[in-house]
């Protein structure tokens, strides 16, 4: 029996994956997610780590694997010194355990390699999930959509052939797209909205968040809606609006609720089209290379309302729902579980199936 926690270190959310395996079998799985920005106290990340581990009962340990994206925050001036400090707290917290990290090229490595390669290692949570997938599905393009960013990852022959392999160069391809289910600044996903029989521009503050939006429409639960609001006030349906009516300088007195729930549809289209925009760069260069059909894989918080909207508005072959195919609590944290499991499988000396094999 092998024990490995997987860790997917985020700027505003860490996420963990305890898992037993056995053989090449996955025999347990257990998932948890700590919203924590980290660029308010990055010296306490040591301390929610040990807390995820806890709370997952993750007492003996043969093995951790870590990914990370936390290294953009600007808690750091670099991605260099955010992929040290970050390490640096990972190994404090796990002084006796075996560390593996993973690198853009979907492989593991040591501490102190990943320490010298710091750019392979930076946002290389992509990776895991990818790597993830290609197991059960070995031609497909994946949409994670999280809370902050989405992720469009492309298969083909069981192996992962993304173009970019920075943040940079994801963006620039289509394979990054920086609006998510919970934190994107609603003045980021629209420049002017239809209200009153005409059309306003948005003003550029953080007034109201995509979280606001999804809450207003039934997309997310106010449990679902883990990060902070750009007010400072709750997470009710009627403080969610008095903020959707502030992004176009009004409130609750000067818009009706239909009014603000009419914006709120608005919004949320446009943000589907974002979404679209990537999938549909990747999704055409993965058909132009594959000569089977190409199914869109959805997984993350968002998978429902926003990855599986934009696969059906660029009419891709077919749609596979991750959660069906796995744990279904996995697909909040798909790349700390694909990354706990490439370690198992590398402690194991074998591929660890998390699934049937096909």
């Amino acid at each position: 029996m092998v024990d490995v926690l997987g860790f997917d270190i985020g700027g505003a959310n860490t996420k963990a994956a305890f898992i037993g395996t056995q053989k090449g079998k996955l025999i347990d799985a257990k998932v948890a997610v700590e919203y924590f920005p980290v660029w308010k106290e990055p010296e306490k990340l040591t301390d929610v780590l040990l807390a995820l581990k806890n709370r997952l009962g993750a007492n003996s340990l043969d093995g951790l694997g870590v990914t990370m994206t936390a290294e953009l925050s600007d808690a750091y001036q670099t991605k260099r010194e955010g992929v040290h400090q970050i390490l640096s707290c990972v190994k404090q917290a796990f002084l006796n355990v075996p560390i593996y990290v993973l690198k853009t090229d979907a492989k593991l490595e040591t501490t102190d390699a990943a320490e010298e390669t710091p750019l392979e290692i930076a946002a290389a949570n992509w990776a895991a999930t990818g790597w993830l997938v290609s197991q059960r599905v070995k031609d497909c393009v994946i949409v994670d959509v999280g809370s902050t960013s989405s992720s469009i990852i492309p298969i083909l022959g069981g192996q992962v052939v993304a173009k970019g392999k920075t943040d940079l160069e994801k963006l620039m391809c289509g394979e990054l797209v920086y609006t998510g289910s919970l934190r994107t600044n609603v003045a980021t996903i629209v420049k002017s909205v239809p209200i009153k029989n005409g059309v306003a521009g948005v003003a550029s503050e953080l007034f109201a968040l995509s979280g606001d939006v999804h809450l207003i429409l039934g997309n997310i639960t106010e449990k679902d809606y883990t990060s902070e609001t750009a007010d400072g006030r709750g997470k009710t349906v009627p403080e969610a609006l008095a903020r959707i009516a502030r992004v176009v300088c009004a409130d609750m007195e000067m818009l009706s609720k239909r009014e603000i729930i009419e914006l709120s549809k608005y919004i949320y289209d446009q943000q589907v089209m974002q979404v679209a925009d990537g999938l549909n760069k990747v999704y055409s260069y993965a058909k132009k290379l594959a000569s089977v059909d190409v199914p869109v894989v959805v997984t993350g918080l968002g998978k429902d309302f926003l990855a599986m909207k934009a696969a059906q508005k660029i009419c891709v072959d077919a749609i596979f729902d991750l959660g069906t195919l796995m744990q279904s609590s996995a697909v909040l944290a798909t790349p700390a579980f694909g990354v706990a499991l490439m370690t198992a499988s590398k402690l194991e000396g074998e591929i660890v199936y998390w699934t049937p094999r096909s």
